[in-house]
This record gives C-alpha cells, sequence and structure tokens, in this order.
C-alpha cells in the first residue's frame, strides 16, 4: 500500500496520481476528512474533481471549494479497495459522504456463543464477538415472547452471568429448572452434549429452519405414545403448539424455503432510506431501516451499491448466498467479489421484476418510502427541532427575531409562456395550507423570471396594507412575514429589495434567497451568501419550504398550461360556449379524443346541436388552405335525418 498527498490548491499534475486502484480522501484546512472515495483509477478519478464548479454537482463543488488537500493510498485490487473504503468513512465519518443509520435501534436475539453454556439475550446497540446475532425485529417484546416459547422445547439457560454464578456456587437451582424453563446447567444436571442440541434447535428456529424441528418432536411424539409414556407423550404435544405457537411470528412468504435478502431503496432530495428484510428458509425473520442525509450526488445504480457497502459492511452482519436488489447495481462485479469475499462462498445479485420476489421488493420500497415521510413527519412535527430551525435562522441570517411566519415564493413558465407564481406558508416551522396562493402573471411577455416575480411580489405586498383587519386582530393574508423567502440568487433577491423599498415596507420584513447551486443564503446587507451546516435544522426546513413552493407552481403551471391549451383550440367555435366546451371534455377525457370522433359519434351526442358539432369537427380537422392551418384535408357533413 502506497501512500501520497497533495495540495489541491496546488493541484497536483496528471501524471503524479498513479493509474491504479486505491483510495482517495479530501481533506480541509484543519485536516479533517471531508470526503473519501474508492476508484479504479485514482488517477482518472481524483482529476475529474479537478474541472469546472459549474459542471459538478453542487454538493461536489461544495465539497472540492472546501477541501485544502487530497491524499490517496493504492491498494492491491479494486476489492481491498472497497474494503478500504468502507474502513475509512466508519473511522472518520466524513461529512460528505453518506452514512446511513438506523432510523431507531432495533432488537435482536444474540446467543452467547463465546460462554461455556451460551444463552439467548435480547439486545440492541453494539455488537461482541463470540456472539451469534439474529434479526433484526420489529418489537422487542414479541420477540421476548417468542423466546419464552421456546423455551419448554429447548431449555437453555436464561439468566444473567451473576445469577448463574451464584446458583452454581450453592448448587441450587432457581424456578425455572423446577417449571421445565431451563436444563439446570448450573447445577450439572445437563450434559454438554444434550445442551448443545438444545441450543441448536433455537438456531434452526431463528433461522427459519422450522418443519425438521417440528418433525422430530413429532416422531418423538408417536414413539412415546407407543411406548405409552403418556406424560411425556403429552409434554413432546405442548413443545409442537408452543413451536407452531412461536413460528407464528414468522411470516411465510417463500414456498421453496430461500435464504435471502431483499434491499429496498427510495431517496428523495434530501434524504436515503433502506430497508432490509431478511428471509431465511422461506420466512421473514427480521427486518431493518437505516436512514441518511443525501450529502453527494448519485444515481439509483450508485446508491444501490452504496447502500449494499453499508448493510454488509459490518463484521457481524451475514451475507446470505442471495440479494434481490430494488435496483440493477449494472456490471459492478468489485462489489459481487467483495461480497462473496465477506461470505466465503459466491454471493449472487438479481433485480426481479416479476413474481413473489418483485412483490417483496416493493413491499420494501412501501417501507422506505414511509420510512422517509415519518422521518420528515417527524423532524416537522418535532417542536424542539422547529425551535432549533428558526433560532438557528435567526442567528445565521441575523435576524431580529426567529422568522415565525415565512413566505416562499417561486415561479414557473414553459419557455415564456403561462408565467405563473406561487406562495406558500410555513408557521412555526409548519406548512398552513390554507394560507397558500397562486399568482396568474398578466404583464410580462416573453422569459423574463425578474419581472414575473416582480408583478407577484408587489401585487402580494401590497395587500399588506389594503387589506382590513379581522376581529382576532391578525390580517390574514395581507398578516406581514417575518421572512420573505425567494428561490433563487442574487438578482431574484435584488427584485424583491426594490419592491419594499418602493412600497416602503423594508422595516416590516426581512428578505433572503436561497440559490439551489451550492444551497447558499443570500442576504440584502452581505455580499457573501451564509452557507448553513449541512444537515442543520435551519438548512432542513429552507430546503423543505423551497420544495414545497416549487411543488405547489408547478402543480399550478401544468393546470393553468392545459386550460390554456384547450382553450386555444375549443374557444371561438360557434355555439360552444364554457358549459358545452366543458360537457364535452367531460364525455370524451381530452382534445386527442374528440379528434378522433367522426362526424356520426358527434351527431349521437343529443344535446349537442348539429351545426355545432360540425364546427368543431371542422375546427378539429382544418382543410388546407385555411388560415394558420396544417395537416391532411378531412370532409364530412352532417346530415340531418
Amino acid at each position: 500500500m502506497k501512500c501520497h498527498d497533495g495540495e489541491v490548491k496546488n493541484r497536483p499534475t496528471r501524471e503524479t496520481i498513479p493509474d491504479q486502484p486505491g483510495c482517495y480522501q479530501f481533506l480541509d484546512e484543519q485536516g479533517r476528512v471531508l470526503y473519501v472515495g474508492k476508484a479504479r483509477s485514482l488517477r482518472n478519478r481524483v482529476t475529474s474533481y479537478f474541472q469546472d464548479p459549474r459542471s459538478l454537482h453542487p454538493r461536489t463543488a461544495q465539497m472540492v471549494a472546501a477541501a485544502s488537500k487530497v491524499d490517496w493510498v493504492v491498494t492491491a485490487s479494486e476489492v481491498d479497495a472497497l474494503e478500504l473504503e468502507h474502513s475509512l468513512i466508519q473511522s472518520f465519518l466524513p461529512h460528505y459522504n453518506i452514512r446511513l443509520k438506523d432510523d431507531k435501534s432495533y432488537p435482536w436475539l444474540a446467543l452467547t456463543m463465546a460462554h461455556e453454556w451460551p444463552r439467548p439475550v435480547v439486545t440492541r446497540g453494539v455488537r461482541r464477538k463470540g456472539t451469534r446475532y439474529f434479526g433484526p425485529f420489529s418489537h422487542a417484546r414479541s420477540l421476548r415472547q417468542t423466546v419464552d416459547l421456546l423455551l419448554p422445547t429447548f431449555p437453555v439457560r436464561s439468566c444473567p452471568d451473576k445469577k448463574f454464578d451464584r446458583h452454581k456456587r450453592s448448587g441450587r437451582p432457581c424456578l425455572l429448572f423446577d417449571i421445565e424453563r431451563c436444563s439446570g446447567p448450573c447445577i450439572g444436571a445437563v450434559e454438554p452434549e444434550v445442551y448443545a442440541k438444545h441450543l441448536e434447535g433455537f438456531i434452526d428456529f431463528f433461522s427459519g429452519n422450522i418443519s425438521p424441528i417440528v418433525g422430530a418432536i413429532e416422531s418423538r411424539m408417536k414413539q412415546a405414545s407407543a411406548d405409552l409414556d403418556f406424560e411425556k407423550a403429552a409434554k413432546l404435544r405442548d413443545d409442537i403448539e408452543a413451536m407452531n405457537e412461536a413460528a407464528k411470528t414468522q411470516e411465510l412468504v417463500l414456498a421453496d424455503n430461500e435464504n435471502l435478502d431483499v434491499v429496498g431503496v427510495r431517496h428523495d432530495d434530501l434524504q436515503i432510506a433502506a430497508v432490509s428484510i431478511h428471509i431465511r428458509h422461506g420466512r421473514i425473520v427480521g427486518r431493518s431501516v437505516s436512514v441518511a442525509d443525501l450529502v453527494e450526488a448519485l444515481d439509483d445504480q450508485t446508491l444501490q451499491a452504496t447502500v449494499l457497502r453499508d448493510v454488509y459492511g459490518d463484521p457481524a452482519s451475514y451475507v446470505p448466498g442471495l440479494i434481490a436488489l430494488s435496483h440493477d447495481v449494472g456490471e459492478d462485479q468489485t462489489l459481487r467479489d467483495w461480497l462473496s469475499e465477506r461470505r466465503g462462498t459466491p454471493v449472487h445479485l438479481t433485480t426481479p421484476k416479476r413474481g413473489q420476489k418483485r412483490h417483496l421488493i416493493e413491499l420494501a420500497e412501501l417501507n422506505a418510502t414511509e420510512t422517509l415521510e415519518r422521518d420528515r413527519l417527524r423532524r416537522a412535527s418535532d417542536y424542539n427541532s422547529r425551535s432549533r430551525a428558526l433560532v438557528e435562522l435567526q442567528e445565521a441570517l441575523s435576524l431580529p427575531r426567529p422568522p415565525f411566519r415565512i413566505e416562499c415564493y417561486d415561479m414557473s413558465h414553459l419557455q415564456g409562456s403561462s408565467y405563473v407564481g406561487s406562495m406558500v406558508v410555513f408557521e412555526d416551522g409548519l406548512p398552513v395550507k390554507k394560507a397558500y396562493r397562486h399568482f396568474t402573471v398578466k404583464s410580462v411577455e416573453g422569459n423574463d423570471d425578474y419581472a414575473a416575480m416582480a408583478e407577484v411580489l408587489r401585487r402580494r405586498l401590497l395587500r399588506w396594507r389594503e387589506e382590513p383587519r379581522t376581529k382576532t386582530g391578525t390580517r390574514g393574508f395581507a398578516a406581514p412575514a417575518d421572512l420573505l423567502l425567494i428561490d433563487g440568487g442574487k438578482g431574484q433577491l435584488g427584485v424583491v429589495v426594490d419592491i419594499l423599498q418602493e412600497l416602503r415596507l423594508t422595516e416590516v420584513t426581512e428578505v433572503a434567497s436561497l440559490a439551489k447551486k451550492f444551497e447558499e443564503v443570500f442576504r440584502p446587507a452581505s455580499r457573501e451568501p451564509v452557507r448553513l451546516e449541512r444537515g442543520s435544522e435551519a438548512l432542513f426546513l429552507l430546503q423543505r419550504i423551497r420544495d414545497e413552493a416549487h411543488r405547489f407552481a408547478i402543480g399550478f403551471h401544468r393546470s393553468t398550461r392545459g386550460k390554456a391549451m384547450t382553450a386555444s383550440i375549443l374557444d371561438g367555435i360557434p355555439g360552444l360556449g364554457p358549459s358545452r366546451q366543458e360537457r364535452l371534455l367531460d364525455r370524451f377525457g381530452s382534445v386527442e379524443a374528440l379528434r378522433g370522433l367522426s362526424p356520426a359519434d358527434l351527431q349521437a351526442e343529443a344535446w349537442l346541436p348539429s351545426t355545432v358539432g360540425q364546427a368543431v369537427f371542422d375546427a378539429l380537422h382544418p382543410r388546407p388552405g385555411a388560415s394558420g392551418t396544417t395537416g391532411p384535408q378531412k370532409t364530412a357533413e352532417f346530415s340531418d335525418g
């Protein structure tokens, strides 16, 4: 392994970077690791960062701008580079790497195999060497109930080590031995070989291999009954019932007893969620959920590979021979080799398109989507998080008070047509949807974002002075905001400042703009942008408000554009007023559907006069030579009879 480092500001020449596999690290001036990556060719990968920042993804450009130098480590193979990358990410927790974390601490069943007399323990958190883990499970309570149901059949000890040692010294067993829920290893009441078989039963059950266990117990029950040992037969019958009851906690999803993991991934602009469903012998035996901030630009294929690296990077993680994925990882042989090396035998990656495995993928993806939504709602509804976000905004933007009411504006258009604006309102960090407003831009021709923004802001701000107060003392739509947030950069911010000055409202509200490129916040009084810390509650709130304004504007624009396109075709047809237009579209669905109708089809509508129907047909099928029309000649006449 060879190491090298070079200043990013004094970028190393291409020739000095080895054309070999390895890992690279970007560091800031304090020596903190900002980002860790791997490459088949360090030369090609590292030099790809040294280009015009405008051609890089905004977060990547932000990372390069913050870096002071780059280090690299040459490895013997790509698999070694992948292993080293995972190790470095876990060690340094770089700011610009995706790091999946459990969205809560799930319970696992741990078997303390390193102990002379191993025992089952329900545990969370850090894993220990010499312990075998099963899970994770959704609920600790149901897991403990399952263990309790199995103890009469497989009477292994469940007591803590201190209690075990105390009874071992006294030579007297505890109550569990008397009620046949423990085989009594503390007093030597069980041979190690027999105890090992009890332990194997636990392992088989939590591995999903239940049928052979039940079959073996049934054989012993029948033999005991044949030997007229009805007491033993009754005990074995109860063991079978307990096993079947415990097995109900594991859903049977595959009939062919397969062992595999199903990994579903979903993400939005801010976060990624990954759900792993663990299936052993055809049964779901566990599920794990992880979430992370999306701090680097990755396509679905790379995101899936990153998730696999994090899920199976833990040395204690079990790697099955088959992993079903929501996204294909392509020809990434390095990832396959790495997983196979961790397992010890080949690992197959598949992306099912149909069948039961596809259904399981969709189940995992649904869980991932719900996790994203739950995390979004948790952060939005958590009062402490919202309070921190508003205080952070006040401090970062030098506001006179926390911005209780924030209004955000966004513009949408299609090549200068159907210009619309949106206003969304957040109060105390929560959306107030009844206060949302749409604006149809009326005075702007062509593609002029600044003029469109000026019209929308002028119309909105005038309402602050013109709308009368309500009985409650607030002014509804006319209530001034603590912060006006604009989706854009310095140019859009300047437009808002000019209008505030024109209307003499600069003392009433504060204003800022959020640029998408580097997630920078601009303020009128500062030439330099404010960069909020990635992952901070303040940045999360601003991004959520900005994205909501964009969603609201896009939806209204599509609706407005669709109405305008329809109106441009059907408006002006003699005898076809708004009511008949609406009825036609309700009846046939769209203008395109109307184009496909014959004159007889239109004539069949009893409510539509024949002359109007003829006019509709002629308008939708213009003849050659007509003014402003093109297209094939279609002629037809309505008959009166």
